[in-house]
């Protein structure tokens, strides 16, 4: 049997007593990796869980009932000389009442009301686009208007009582007779990503909000990525230890920490009231989630320095290079990928924010994409607000597509975060 001695003791290692030890040891680590287990299958399941119910909600936002109408301008008494004040309205609906027949005056309006009512500007920027179309007829394709379109989808019931739903019974056997006909189709719906935002939901898009964010993104980096880079070597390298640098060390550390709506507060009161710079614009939006990223940047740019070994600082500096040189030609491209991927992160943080975007309005009702850093605008999460605020049906699921854009986004971000680390990255 063997024995060890212990302090003066002898202990025996297969005694009943040391056997009991054993397992319940044993038995405590297989209980702790079960509740590691577990953890990671309800925070798994807690994922699924958001991802389905988006994606059972938002999935139809994606496919979008239109009518193909055809036109002939070449008959209808329209002004070419100026486009803008022609009668459009007249030429599509002499054209929509083609589709259906004869109807009374009061159908009729009913039957108006299922496409959208910006069909008439829709055609004519078509045929601004393609004056061609003026010379004969042609197909033009016009949004269903947001109850037609929710009731093909299937998220209005023809067995519901007409009374608890937006859509007559009237409207529905119009609706039915233009499927019979071919007229209707739910394509995939582009308009979500090319169009900007609009009051009638058929007609919204993310085209703003994804142009706000990345304008927002871009002024963001260009001002936090050579500032944290430029802060973290110079108290990583440069600055002597002494009671100011831990005081701005404890600082750094604290605000990485703060609530973002701080950093909208302080975005609020520095860059609008006291700057004067233009509300809603990407400029101040970057500036804010700029303020944001720092800490953060920072923080882990120092890291990916001190991970850089010494030998690597005394090899440069022992073949004559100078600590500038030592420390841009060899530490700071050694550690780069991490320094990269910790920036990438950062900005992926900074597109999810929505506190500081809405206190500095760019929660603003933008119809058309901004066209550089100073145009008023919104991004994807004032939009998904927006839209979750929104009192029309049709807004449901283009919220929750809205929030799929977002998390693709994200998870592209993170990928490529990913991929630079793993690509790029020495182990020491």
């Amino acid at each position: 049997m063997s024995t060890t001695a212990v302090a003066g003791t002898r202990v025996n290692w297969h005694s009943d007593d040391m056997k009991a030890r054993r397992k319940a040891r044993y038995a405590a680590e297989r209980r702790l990796q079960a509740y590691g287990m577990i953890a990671i299958i309800f925070a798994l399941g807690f994922l699924a869980f958001l991802i389905g119910s988006l994606t059972l909600t938002g999935y139809k936002a994606f496919t979008q009932t239109v009518a193909t109408i055809n036109i002939d301008l070449s008959k209808a008494e329209l002004d070419t000389s100026d486009m803008m004040k022609a009668d459009w309205r007249g030429a599509v609906r002499e054209a929509l009442r083609n589709q259906i027949g004869y109807l009374p005056r009061r159908q009729e309006k009913a039957f108006f009301d299922l496409f959208t009512s910006s069909a008439p500007f829709l055609v004519r920027d078509a045929v601004i686009k393609d004056p061609a179309r003026l010379k004969g007829p042609s197909s033009f394709v016009i949004p269903m208007s947001d109850p037609a379109d929710q009731f093909v989808k299937g998220e209005i019931s023809r067995d519901t009582p007409e009374s608890q739903r937006r859509i007559s019974d009237e409207q529905i056997g119009m609706i039915d007779q233009l499927v019979s006909k071919g007229v209707i189709s739910s394509p995939f719906n582009w308009a979500l990503f090319l169009n900007a935002d609009s009051r009638f939901p058929e007609l919204a898009g993310l085209a703003g909000a994804i142009s706000g964010s990345f304008w927002s993104l871009l002024v963001c980096f260009a001002i936090s990525f050579p500032i944290g880079i430029a802060a973290a070597i110079y108290l990583e390298e440069f600055a002597p230890k002494n009671r100011f640098t831990d005081l701005i060390e404890i600082n750094i550390n604290n605000l990485a920490a703060v609530p973002s709506v701080v950093f909208g507060l302080l975005g609020l009161a520095v860059f609008l009231n006291g700057f004067g710079l233009p509300r809603s614009s990407p400029l101040v939006g970057g500036l804010v989630l700029s303020l944001m990223t720092l800490p953060t940047l920072i923080i882990v740019t120092r890291v990916s320095l001190k991970a850089v070994p010494s030998s690597i600082r005394e090899a440069a500096l022992g073949v004559g290079a100078s600590k500038h040189e030592m420390i841009f030609h060899h530490v700071l491209s050694l550690a780069m990928p991490t320094v990269m991927t910790g920036a990438i992160i950062s900005l992926a943080r900074a597109l999810g924010e929505t506190a500081p975007l809405l206190l500095i309005g760019m929660n603003a009702f933008i119809t058309s994409p901004p066209d550089g850093i100073f145009a008023a605008s919104t991004a994807l999460p004032s939009q998904i607000y927006i839209w979750a605020d929104s009192p029309e049906r049709g807004f449901v699921s283009r919220t929750s597509a809205a929030i799929l854009v977002l998390l693709g986004f994200l998870i592209l971000m993170n990928a490529i975060a990913i991929f630079l680390r793993q690509r790029f990255e020495r182990r020491w």
